[in-house]
């Protein structure tokens, strides 16, 4: 896993998305039940299946498939610990693959596609947070770029929220030698690339206005990039506020 130097500084403010829901699928090339996840989740964000709902999708891989016969190289503990908070937050005893969450309330089989659509129906009616996201050139190093978040007018309560960057990259095709997959070219859907906290928010501070200063590894392709940025509620880790932007 490789992860974005970030910097934090002063920003202006930008556009905010509409009606945006954050899908994040837990999954592994190491999963012979995970393909079909990941081909889902591509087909629901390319798709866009719900009405005056922005699907955006986040494919993130755990790592406790690697000792099984395939490491993953998209696979972080990252993403064990993240999977892991929120089998604490549903109760349950175990983490799997492939496990679908909506918005950070709502955790389900990752092939389950109708289940899928009414968490995504009801989660996208709800109000959120804006945020607002835009970027532009680096003006000491062009191959790096500036992104520009501003958080503002919350509408959800103001506890304590916890602020995102993930940049994705879609596109991705593996051909998987060993372990359950063996023989097969996987095709993924939007990739987690890097992920960090890039500021916080609470009652005194309910607004927030920053920069991070991406570079990307020479591996990544930029044409297939996306940043995605999201609040999430500190405590019951529902998503209030997500938007997204292409990195080409």
């Amino acid at each position: 896993m490789k992860y974005l130097w970030l910097a934090i500084i002063a920003a202006q403010t930008a556009l905010c998305s509409d009606n945006p829901v954050i899908v994040e699928l837990f999954t592994s090339e190491g999963c012979s039940s995970c393909p079909s996840a990941e081909a889902m989740l591509a087909n629901l964000e390319r798709r866009q299946p719900v009405p005056g709902v922005q699907v955006i999708a986040l494919e993130e891989h755990v790592d406790y498939w690697n000792q099984l016969g395939w490491r993953d190289v998209y696979s972080s503990p990252q993403f064990r610990f993240r999977q892991n908070d929120y089998a604490k937050l549903f109760g349950v005893d175990e983490v799997y693959t492939p496990q679908m969450v909506v918005g950070g309330h709502a955790g389900f089989s990752g092939n389950s596609y109708d289940t899928a659509i009414k968490e995504i129906g009801r989660y996208g009616a709800s109000p959120q947070d804006e945020i607002a996201l835009t970027a532009s050139p680096n003006a000491r190093n062009p191959s790096q770029l500036d992104l520009h978040v501003v958080v503002q007018d919350r509408a959800t309560t103001h506890n304590e929220g916890v602020l995102y960057l993930a940049v994705t990259e879609s596109g991705i095709v593996t051909a998987v030698t060993r372990g359950e997959n063996a023989n097969r070219n996987l095709r993924h859907a939007s990739v987690v690339r890097s992920f960090g906290v890039i500021g916080k928010v609470d009652a005194q501070n309910p607004s927030l206005t920053l920069n991070s200063t991406l570079q990307f590894p020479a591996d990544w392709k930029r044409e297939n990039l996306r940043a995605v940025v999201f609040l999430q509620d500190k405590k019951s880790k529902t998503i209030t506020g997500a938007t997204t932007l292409e990195l080409r």
